[in-house]
């Protein structure tokens, strides 16, 4: 915990996250459940929820203590995914909201996310009062006859769900006779997504849905999956969709058992949006790690504008709700927001979505993902222990591949005309980040070998 108060910075680019017991102790949760009380009004309504993580439990209880310590009055939604909790947030008029949770990291790690009234995480104006408070141990008790009772609200769930119902078309998606699977990676999604799919006409085969200790990893990555992968291929399904711990990334995969990157999977939802609800603003909203050939090739030339942001779905969302609506806003990692039902991300919502899309179109998934036009994109990450280093990396990338179109909005990203890449550092993890894509996969890997050497020297170099 040390390292944080030194740090003065408690907030990435998701929440806040530690290691149950280390650096994320009850402690810690009660202090930061109390500055986010204090930042509210007293009498402040605030909506908690969380996910399934083993070490949860005492993180959990004392946020909700803390909270109302401080003045809030307190309803505990329980286990649900994010954005459900979000979801109730913004439908049921709650101030604000906390979801105790570390999202797609590991399960020894715990977490936090500040979500406002209109159901979207909160801005960094927000997050650094908040870790003012904090640090300057600036809480506000209310006197013992204002500490409300906090109640409980079972409805976070089944709010969310019929929710969802509402976009898509029930009867279509039953008609088809859809068989899916669904990985809910042992936490909060198994409570809504295999009874939505069920709701929705398909049959569905549920893996990983007893909630504990999970049996793989919670990032619904590729190396995680094959064995979800192997069931789908064995039960001939229409797709699977994967989820991380809280429940709001998707990661889809098809008939042949081919993990489907989010970024193409976007693809394919906003071109199926752009012709379910033409009424919408002809554009998308994604972080500068999408890959940008991507994007050109099978958006742009839809006449769908690309909007850019930071790397963080709050970021995304936030200018969505800026820009006043958009087809879609996403993420390569799975995250995809459908803007009619709510702008932040929401795997069950993917979920409903693909599901209508191939009962709408009739077309295998495979197919769907064959027709995207791909370039090669390799993802790779260097140790990052000292962030002093990183202005020096841009500086000597910036140098070495000079004369090239460069954005840094988040992070340093160089566009030539036949690859282009993402160097930055992660907001969750101590590593630098490297993303490279170019259409010949030659050129991209030994561009990714070239930046994980120079990245490497020069953060392992003396100033």
């Amino acid at each position: 915990m040390s390292d944080l108060f030194a740090k003065r910075k408690l907030f990435g680019t998701d929440g806040v996250r530690g290691i149950v017991n280390e650096n994320f102790d009850v402690f810690f949760a009660s202090r930061l459940a109390m500055a986010i009380a204090s930042y509210f009004p007293p009498g402040s309504r605030a909506l908690v929820g969380g996910d399934a993580r083993v070490g949860n439990p005492a993180i959990y209880g004392a946020v909700l203590s803390a909270l109302a310590a401080c003045g809030s009055k307190v309803y505990d939604g329980g286990l649900a995914p994010t954005p459900a909790i979000q979801l109730a947030v913004r439908d049921m008029g709650f101030d604000y909201g906390v979801v105790v949770t570390a999202s797609h990291n590991p399960p020894q790690w715990v977490g936090m996310k500040l979500i406002l009234s209109d159901g979207i995480e909160a801005p960094v104006n927000v997050e650094l009062e908040v870790e003012r408070l904090f640090f300057e141990n600036r809480f506000r008790r209310v006197p013992w006859h204002e500490v409300r009772g906090i109640e409980k609200l079972p409805t976070v769930n089944d709010h969310y769900v019929e929710a969802i119902k509402r976009h898509v078309d029930r009867e279509k998606i039953a008609r088809k006779g859809l068989r899916a699977v669904a990985d809910c990676a042992n936490s909060v999604a198994a409570l809504t997504t295999p009874r939505l799919l069920k709701e929705l006409g398909v049959k569905v085969m549920s893996v990983n849905a007893d909630l504990g200790i999970p049996y793989r990893n919670y990032e619904p990555a590729p190396e995680n999956l094959e064995d979800t992968a192997k069931v789908v291929k064995a039960l001939n399904a229409d797709f699977a969709v994967t989820h991380d711990g809280d429940g709001d990334r998707a990661i889809f995969i098809d008939r042949r058992g081919r993990v489907i990157p989010g970024d193409v999977s976007a693809v394919i939802l906003i071109d199926y949006i752009a012709r379910k609800r033409p009424d919408l603003p002809k554009r998308v909203v994604t972080a500068i790690s999408t890959s940008h050939f991507l994007m050109k090739e099978n958006v742009e030339r839809r006449g769908i504008t690309v909007i850019w942001t930071r790397v963080g779905f709050v970021n995304i969302a936030r200018r969505i709700k800026e820009l006043g609506g958009a087809l879609a806003g996403f993420e390569d990692n799975g995250g995809f927001g459908y803007v009619p039902h709510q702008p932040v991300r929401d795997g069950g919502m993917s979920a409903a979505l693909m599901a209508e899309l191939l009962a709408e179109t009739g077309k295998d998934l495979a197919e769907l993902v064959d027709a995207v036009r791909k370039p090669t994109i390799i993802r790779t990450k260097v140790p990052l222990p000292d962030r002093s280093r990183v202005p020096e990396v841009y500086r000597v990338l910036k140098s070495r591949y000079g004369g090239k179109e460069v954005i840094e909005i988040d992070g340093l990203k160089v566009i030539a005309d036949d690859y282009a890449f993402l160097v930055r550092p992660s907001g969750t993890e101590p590593i630098m980040r490297i993303t490279v894509e170019s259409w010949s996969s030659d050129l991209a890997n030994e561009l990714a070998e070239e930046l994980k050497r120079i990245v490497t020297e020069v953060i392992g170099s003396r100033a």
